[in-house]
């Protein structure tokens, strides 16, 4: 008979270890979603989860209070079926667990966690902890419960399970640590095979151009891409994948012998990130769309951001390309021009940009629907490269008059006769100047929608209230959340920005609401810099 309860009592703690941690996983995904964003940091995670705005802690709290009264609540009315009143209070958990989950569905990721592999098994073996601790503290509570003898603690034994919500971090940061036992050896051996594909690759005429700078990394790969394309088989790094393991997924995921050149775009935060993408794609050619304060919370000084950007430069094989606004900071490098002496009469207005492109001393007079001064600019590093590979001036003026918008940076959405101008990449203080220039080319009410500029270190402040004055003289001014807009909203009204056209809405969602309150068609709304999830 003590054998037949015990097996009872454990088959009862698998069962409700095995539920329990099903619901609770459901939880999991947005905590999930950020430290992907973070690149799996579980640091990060924390500090993130520890900013005000984010509501994690007493959303978890409230969560914990939940479960606990409704538990108790459920476990004294079924009192009448003695210690299985415990086992059936357990649908409190799974309810408040599964309507949690609904709940942070509706608050969606801007950022969605995709499901890579990686994830995938880190989903796995935070289900497994969650199912082992689950598993334990109830086999230890209904070990308490028959020392103890006690009605109530026996109604009452799974009441201490309310606790894991406040443990979902802690959790996912164990699972993680466990998980990178596998994965750094994993991802240097993934590393390590794109590395050996791509010098097998090299053994026959193949071109590797790396591009990186503090901003338009992916502008103008995108624009290279599309000119190159004209003439040969272009591989480019997708969206702005531009870690190690993003450059590793492109070449491992595509066989080489299909393309004539590799477009490498390099993401860095820190020294030596720019040095450890070069010596897994060391580039042929290389590009430095430009230098300003972005990333200077993580790289601590400009100097340090520029020789960061700087380092493809030792790597680079044959020709480096470098934008006009830091072409001097970067010496004896191996340009025997900047694209400033490329490009010149630039006309923009809000139906695109006109400039003219010199190459080979030869004059072209170009029109791309793309918009912004800075356009002609990205267009001319582009077409500076792509003239030393052997496109001829008038294959590459054709090429870039067929550009079309690159999503999220200055893309123009018309939509119910609003002219829309989506840049919810851009968080560069360049960036942000020229975006608000182009708006004003517009006709009708000219509207901004931002949260401010992000990752400026000890500038932050200064270059958030200096956002501010640049925003006055618009109809209607909406500044997001409340991560950045107080200096933003400071600079706005003592720049003199009238009151009355500034509001400030705690979500984009929110913002999206004001907005029908005060659009017409013909009017034009820039928004400027989607923050991601994790700021």
């Amino acid at each position: 008979m003590g054998i037949f309860i015990s097996a009872q009592v454990t088959a009862e703690c698998i069962v409700a270890a095995i539920l329990f941690a099903c619901a609770f996983s459901a939880t999991y995904i947005r905590p999930l979603g950020i430290l992907q964003s973070f690149g799996y940091s579980g640091k990060k995670l924390f500090g993130w989860a520890r900013k005000k705005n984010n509501q994690m802690f007493p959303r978890q709290t409230l969560l914990f209070m939940l479960c606990a009264l409704s538990y108790s609540a459920i476990a004294l009315c079924f009192s009448f079926a003695g210690r299985w009143s415990a086992v059936a209070a357990l649908a409190a958990y799974l309810l408040f667990f599964i309507l949690y989950a609904v709940a942070d569905k509706k608050k969606a990721l801007r950022s969605p966690a995709s499901f890579t592999p990686r994830l995938k098994r880190l989903y796995v073996v935070l289900f497994f902890i969650t199912a082992v601790c689950t598993y334990a503290a109830i086999t230890l509570l209904n070990f308490a419960d028959v020392l103890l003898g006690n009605a109530i603690f026996s109604y009452l034994r799974y009441l201490p399970l309310s606790l894991f919500p406040l443990l979902t971090l802690p959790l996912a940061a164990f699972a993680n640590l466990i998980a990178k036992v596998y994965e750094v050896p994993h991802n240097k051996s993934f590393v390590k095979k794109a590395k050996a594909a791509l010098e097998e690759r090299k053994k026959s005429p193949f071109t590797v151009i790396g591009i990186t700078g503090s901003y338009g990394k992916t502008s103008v790969k995108q624009i290279l891409a599309a000119i190159l394309s004209k003439k040969y088989r272009v591989l480019s790094t997708p969206r702005s994948h531009n870690t190690p393991m993003g450059l590793a997924l492109s070449l491992n995921s595509n066989n080489l012998e299909d393309y004539d050149i590799f477009i490498a775009e390099m993401g860095a935060r820190h020294n030596g990130d720019i040095a450890e993408l070069c010596a897994i794609c060391p580039p042929d050619y290389s590009v430095i769309t430009g230098v300003c304060p972005q990333h200077l919370q993580s790289f601590g000084s400009i100097e340090n951001i520029i020789a960061a950007k700087g380092e493809i430069l030792s790597a680079t094989k044959k020709r480096a390309f470098i934008a006009p606004d830091c072409f001097k900071k970067f010496g004896g490098c191996p340009c025997e021009k900047s694209p400033a002496d490329c490009v010149t009469d630039i006309d923009s207005d809000c139906a695109g940009t006109a400039f003219t492109l010199t190459l080979g001393g030869e004059k072209l007079r170009v029109r791309t629907k793309l918009l912004g001064e800075h356009s002609a600019e990205n267009i001319a590093l582009a077409a500076m490269v792509a003239f030393e590979l052997g496109m001829t001036p008038a294959e590459i003026a054709r090429a870039a008059e067929g550009l079309e918008y690159i999503e999220h940076r200055l893309q123009l959405i018309k939509s119910g006769g609003v002219n829309i101008l989506d840049d919810g990449y851009n968080s560069n203080v360049k960036g942000a100047a020229e975006a608000l220039k182009v708006l004003r080319t517009f006709g009708g009410q000219k509207i901004a929608v931002t949260p401010g500029l992000v990752e400026l270190g000890v500038l932050e402040e200064s270059e958030n209230y200096a956002l501010g004055g640049e925003l006055v003289g618009l109809d209607f001014v909406i500044l997001v959340g409340d991560t950045l807009v107080a200096p933003v909203k400071e600079g706005y009204l003592k720049g003199g920005g009238d009151p009355a056209k500034l509001k400030v809405a705690p979500t984009l969602f929110a913002a999206e609401e004001l907005l029908k309150g005060v659009i017409n068609s013909g009017d034009t709304v820039l928004f400027l810099n989607d923050l991601p999830d994790i700021y």
